[in-house]
């Protein structure tokens, strides 16, 4: 519609006034009235200094072989030209590679298969031991003493401890061989987590030689250890846990105490609040019925002060490291 109205006005107008009436930019009217000729196709210009087709294909080739391949333009730039020979510029290296789809990365990237969870289960004392490694703060900033813990994770009894100035394989081998050794039964899996001690050749070949299965837990997941997670956690809430232990001396006292009291006094709510010897050494049951007639007693006496009649809890029959049936898996991801 304002082409039909600049033609009708411009005629008798002029171009100034109609193009100021119709509100239309002269440049446009004129760009309209003389348009632009059509873009003529460039021809392809080759830069005199471009590398012939054969001799793109040489340096492709070179890239390419065994030597090379695995190596990035500059690494193979540098190598050629140390050995007195010059193809091209390392941009140029880059640009060829590129135009074959071959950008990405050079070198063979090393793949790590996914780390299987650990599924573990003890229906018995001595089957399943796990252990772990905790730090407990020296006299002075820095200074560190170690404590190694072994615990049978059906009755939770720590069947083996020390503490140590360091941590190392040697002397984490000979505590799983006294531990072993005192305990009678050679378990059937002891579990532990990645660190250097847990995975030393001194402690696998000494598992290997007593026909040991060796579990770990995979890097960085916490809870495939749980036992010894849960044991050093109550460990540091005692009362008494020293904010700094004075000597090493004072460290091993201290977790000889506890160790003693946590095995035979403190009574434990994952194996139905018995203590953990009592469940080592097969007395829970005892202590179980004996619970059972002092519930019956109290619940003769005042019947109306129990809801139902009492009961003493039941004793787990298994302990899981990873029960298959209570993981939840990954949800799917939704787009």
């Amino acid at each position: 519609m304002v082409d039909d109205a600049f033609t009708g006005v411009g005629g008798e107008l002029g171009i100034t006034a109609a193009c100021r009436l119709t509100g239309r930019s002269r440049a446009t009217h004129y760009r309209r009235m003389r348009p632009a000729p059509p873009p003529r196709p460039r021809s392809p210009q080759v830069q005199p200094s471009a590398l012939t087709a054969e001799e793109r294909g040489a340096v492709l080739e070179l890239m390419n072989c065994d030597e090379y391949a695995e190596l990035p333009p500059a690494q193979i730039w540098a190598r050629e030209l140390d050995a007195g020979r010059y193809h091209c510029s390392v941009s140029t290296m880059y640009r060829i590679l590129r135009e074959k789809g071959q950008n990405g990365e050079r070198r063979r990237q090393a793949t790590h298969p996914a780390r299987t969870v650990p599924e573990l289960v003890a229906t018995a004392p001595s089957q399943v031991f796990t252990w772990d490694i905790t730090k407990a703060a020296g006299p002075a900033k820095g200074v560190w003493y170690h404590a190694y813990v072994i615990i049978d994770i059906f009755s939770r009894y720590i069947v083996g401890h020390t503490v140590e100035a360091a941590e190392s394989a040697e002397r984490a081998e000979e505590l799983i061989r006294e531990t072993i050794t005192r305990n009678g039964i050679v378990p059937e899996t002891v579990h532990a987590d990645r660190g250097t001690s847990m995975t030393s050749k001194k402690v696998s070949q000494l598992l290997i030689d007593l026909g040991v299965t060796r579990s770990h837990s995979r890097p960085k997941v916490s809870n495939d250890n749980p036992y010894s997670e849960a044991q050093f956690k109550t460990t540091k809430y005692m009362s008494d846990y020293p904010e700094r232990f004075d000597s090493l001396a004072h460290s091993r006292e201290w977790f000889d105490a506890f160790i003693a009291y946590y095995n035979h006094e403190h009574r434990h709510s994952g194996i139905g609040w018995h203590t953990p010897a009592s469940v080592h050494f097969g007395t829970a049951e005892e202590v179980r019925d004996q619970r059972a007639v002092t519930l019956a007693e109290a619940y003769t006496r005042h019947p109306e002060r129990f809801g139902r009649r009492p009961r003493p809890p039941e004793i787990p029959q298994q302990a899981w490291i990873n029960d298959p049936a209570k993981r939840r898996e990954p949800a799917p991801q939704t787009s």
